[in-house]
């Protein structure tokens, strides 16, 4: 019952989040673990005019041209209000991502699905003009000329497609992919420009009561000791170079800031603990597990007139842009 009622708190609270930073603003790809990297060819890959990607959407594989199925990615993955040039640092990622996904053969007779929780989210005209309403061929037409002013470009490294993992925004800097998966030279911890200012809803908040906060913990590690007083079950905390969370001790047992974001929902591992008024309240900085590009950083290092190479190298350091 306990758990329940936090599941129902939980859920209220992200109701009231802005909508772009429940979805839009969630990238998929930087969500799902990479896959192997030998699996990719030695060779540099060539990305002709009219080039056909197999999509998996649901339980169907359907085949398409490859810029027509960035248009719906990025339509899904970054708000269209964006710069121009965050736009097509977005497309580029989505094209390098699957182009990763489809030299690794994840997926057998598909390259690439469209499960957000996989690989990356992808939106067809249907659902397009159901979220953008009269905005729909202006939006359209703003996403084509990001893709056609693109075409053809992605990013490698020793010849390779990258893991060109995203997310929504970054506390200060990205995270070092080490620290979330298996390290990767072009997945380091970089500043990122992004801040309250700029991003909708950037510090969010969730306050646990004592038996909520416990019955989670105590799922997860049921040798967890929270016989003392609320106050008493907060240990030490680290942090890791970006400024995230590495561990905290709950209850007597290390959990690592992954863990914690999972189990608890949070938006990002940027976060601090506090019992006070009686609740124990998690305060989160950006959204997502912080590593690659920042889709925020993006943004406003593209206000700043930064172009979508310099996006891209500041985000992927070492690849190389292949166009």
């Amino acid at each position: 019952m306990k758990k329940s009622l936090f599941l129902a708190c939980l859920a209220l609270l992200v109701s009231f989040l802005p909508p772009l930073l429940r979805r839009d603003a969630v990238p998929a790809a930087a969500e799902a673990a990479p896959a192997a990297a030998e699996s990719v060819p030695e060779a540099a890959v060539s990305v002709p005019a009219g080039r056909r990607i197999r999509v998996l959407i649901g339980e169907r594989a359907v085949e398409m041209e490859l810029e027509d199925y960035l248009q719906g990615v990025v339509a899904a993955e970054m708000p269209a209000s964006f710069e121009p040039e965050a736009l097509k640092a977005q497309a580029v990622a989505a094209r390098t991502y699957a182009l990763y996904c489809a030299a690794a053969g994840k997926h057998g007779e598909a390259d690439v699905c469209t499960d957000p929780g996989c690989c990356q989210a992808w939106q067809d005209e249907a659902a397009l003009r159901e979220k953008w309403g009269a905005d729909y061929e202006r939006n359209c037409e703003k996403l084509r000329q990001a893709a056609a002013e693109t075409a053809g470009a992605y990013l490698s490294y020793e010849g390779r497609p990258v893991f060109a993992a995203f997310h929504a925004s970054s506390a200060g800097a990205t995270e070092d992919c080490g620290r979330v998966w298996s390290p990767l030279p072009y997945l380091v911890s970089v500043p990122s420009p992004e801040s309250a200012e700029t991003v909708p809803g950037y510090v969010s908040e969730l306050a646990c009561a004592p038996l909520d906060l416990r019955d989670v913990l105590l799922s997860a590690c049921p040798e967890a000791d929270f016989t003392g007083p609320p106050e008493s079950w907060i240990g030490p905390l680290t942090r890791d170079g970006s400024g995230r969370v590495e561990s905290l001790e709950l209850g007597g047992v290390v959990f690592s800031g992954v863990r914690l974001r999972s189990l608890f929902s949070l938006r990002s591992t940027a976060f601090t603990l506090a019992y006070t008024d009686g609740y124990f309240v998690f305060t989160v900085t950006g959204h997502g597990h912080g590593v690659g590009m920042s889709q925020y950083g993006a943004e406003v290092m593209a206000a700043q007139g930064a172009d979508y190479a310099q996006i891209l190298a500041h985000y992927y350091p070492g690849t190389v842009l292949i166009r």
